[in-house]
């Protein structure tokens, strides 16, 4: 079925308004589980709407509470979420790191204690609008094996980063596993085989079904062995940083919380480079835009590309979504 994006935002603010937030943070949440859906990534918007409110009525999530700095050494900064909304408190140590960007030139703040904050691309464009370069990264529960293992025991840490362009901002947003596994349970909804092998199955065979890769959560690594190290640095660094919870750490606990993760921004203008920035970016699009294609129906897109046209597509055309979790949104807001 299709939804307008003024639909399901008016939804969902009156939902988190009836589950008792402010209006301001009930705005800030229906605005980022919209925007994300919008942009075509309904895994980590509209259809984590009932577990974000499953994990509210748990304690998972602790709904008043909001992160807090408590140590600052100049740009850089340790803050605590205190186990709160993992959205709210991203939106909140995004505009952070990019104050401290806009006075020192960069700026970085780690944060522990916190919740998942759906979808990391969210933050990078608010970096980007605010004419600042993004590094974002977070570590999760274990849910992809070390290259060679078994058992999951690295997380699948997604990773941002985002470039501000006036032609359409550069965002680059992704899980270490080849798939997030938002986007699994996507093909699983749509009763879907992946593409590509997303992960292992029962019997230790790599596998394209959703439904034998979520049985035990053991991701593929993206790069293989490159993609496992890599998880494997991330954790460290968000761990290091915030002084926080490793994927080791999570692991004992039922259901994925008091993660790490660490927000760094950039402010190019400091460089006071008229343009030259906008300049090289295009050239770099233009130059790897140009080339022989291999499948003529196929075309080639810088990061964030297609998130865009998605965008632009469902604003005139209307939201497809899940009839099974619109209903569930609804009944949960009545």
């Amino acid at each position: 079925m299709k939804i307008s994006s003024v639909n399901l935002q008016n939804v969902l603010y009156d939902l988190f308004v009836t589950y008792k937030f402010t209006k301001e943070k009930a705005e800030i949440l229906a605005h980022t589980f919209t925007e994300s859906t919008l942009d075509g990534v309904s895994s980590h918007g509209i259809n984590r709407v009932p577990l974000f409110i499953d994990y509210l009525n748990k304690g998972v999530i602790n709904k008043d509470a909001e992160a807090k700095k408590i140590a600052s050494f100049g740009n850089i900064e340790r803050w605590d979420g205190h186990i709160g909304p993992g959205i709210l408190n991203a939106r909140t140590c995004t505009s952070r790191a990019i104050e401290l960007a806009k006075e020192h030139g960069m700026g970085m703040v780690a944060l522990r204690n916190t919740n998942h904050w759906m979808r990391g691309g969210s933050y990078g464009i608010q970096a980007a609008e605010a004419n600042c370069i993004s590094i974002l990264f977070t570590n999760t529960q274990p849910n992809m094996p070390p290259w060679g293992g078994k058992d999951s025991r690295i997380g699948n840490n997604p990773f941002v980063i985002s470039i501000p362009r006036k032609k359409g901002h550069v965002v680059l947003d992704m899980a270490l596993s080849q798939y997030s596994f938002g986007k699994i349970n996507d093909y699983k909804l749509k009763g879907e085989k992946l593409p590509f092998h997303g992960g292992w199955d029962d019997t230790n065979e790599l596998s394209k079904d959703p439904e034998k890769i979520l049985r035990k959560e053991r991701g593929l690594p993206i790069g293989y062995w490159k993609g496992s190290a890599l998880s494997m640095v991330l954790d460290m660094l968000a761990t290091i940083l915030s002084a926080g919870n490793s994927t080791r750490n999570i692991s004992s606990k039922k259901i994925e919380t008091a993660i790490s993760q660490v927000y760094i921004c950039i402010y190019p203008e400091v460089f006071n480079a008229k343009g030259l920035e906008q300049k090289l970016i295009d050239e770099i699009i233009d130059f790897t835009k140009d080339v022989e294609l291999i499948n003529p129906n196929q075309n080639v897109y810088y990061p964030g590309e297609r998130s865009a046209q998605t965008r632009a597509k469902h604003l005139k055309e209307g939201i497809e979504v899940n009839e099974d979790i619109w209903k569930s949104i609804l009944a949960l807001a009545q």
